[in-house]
């Protein structure tokens, strides 16, 4: 029993540490960091995001640092009505993840 309760809070340790890694950007700090050229411009982004799947249309947006990093993630609904969550690196456009919301 004193190991299931050592791996169970190991575990919400982990987690919560992973969480506090990661946190959301509101508009003025993103915006201060594409007029710094830091990130890419959000259009910039949005047709990378776009070109993956062709004839979509963006549903949301959201940029956060997770580790240091600027991940800009994108939600688009393609011709077929299918939702995508893409992750772009925000300082190159790089697809990071581009798969099938379920």
């Amino acid at each position: 029993m004193k190991k299931l309760t050592a791996l169970f809070t190991a575990a919400l340790i982990a987690a919560a540490a992973g969480a506090a890694q990661a946190r959301d950007l509101g508009p003025d700090e993103a915006l201060k960091l594409r007029d710094a050229g830091t990130i890419q411009s959000f259009e910039k982004l949005n047709a990378a995001a776009l070109a993956q799947h062709p004839g979509a249309t963006i549903e949301e947006t959201e940029l956060e640092e997770e580790y240091g990093r600027y991940i800009y993630q994108v939600e688009v609904r393609d011709t077929q009505g299918v939702q995508w969550d893409l992750e772009l690196d925000a300082t190159n456009g790089q697809i990071l993840k581009n798969h099938r919301d379920d």
